[in-house]
């Protein structure tokens, strides 16, 4: 089965993005093939460097977990907006567009929005 979770809320502040990656995490665990597109104001959460205090959850950790077994996809036009270049994404993110999530969600058994 393949899950496409998109996320628009930013990485810190709400928690929308942390609870569908926590999603990601799970389905990915119990087989899924699974892609994130972060759009809005959640492709921040795609920036490497990221640095947050002893106990608290840290996005880019959470991507990469997904990036090993599953696809992270930011908008590019989203990027672009917040002055974002290629090269501050975490490492496997992947700039796209929305054709491409409009042919991924056509391709998505499910499709899960946070």
């Amino acid at each position: 089965m393949h899950t496409l979770i998109v996320i628009n809320d930013p990485p810190y502040g709400t928690e929308r993005l942390y609870n569908g990656l926590r999603l990601a995490h799970a389905l990915i665990k119990h087989g899924s093939e699974v892609t994130v597109f972060l759009m809005g104001d959640a492709v921040v959460g795609g920036k490497a460097g990221q640095q947050t205090p002893d106990g608290f959850y840290n996005v880019e950790r959470m991507l990469k977990r997904v990036i090993n077994k599953g696809r992270v996809l930011l908008c590019g036009t989203c990027l672009d907006a917040r002055g974002l270049t290629d090269e501050e994404l975490v490492d496997g993110a992947e700039r796209s567009t929305m054709d491409e999530l409009a042919q991924t969600t056509e391709a998505a058994d499910k499709v899960l929005i946070f």
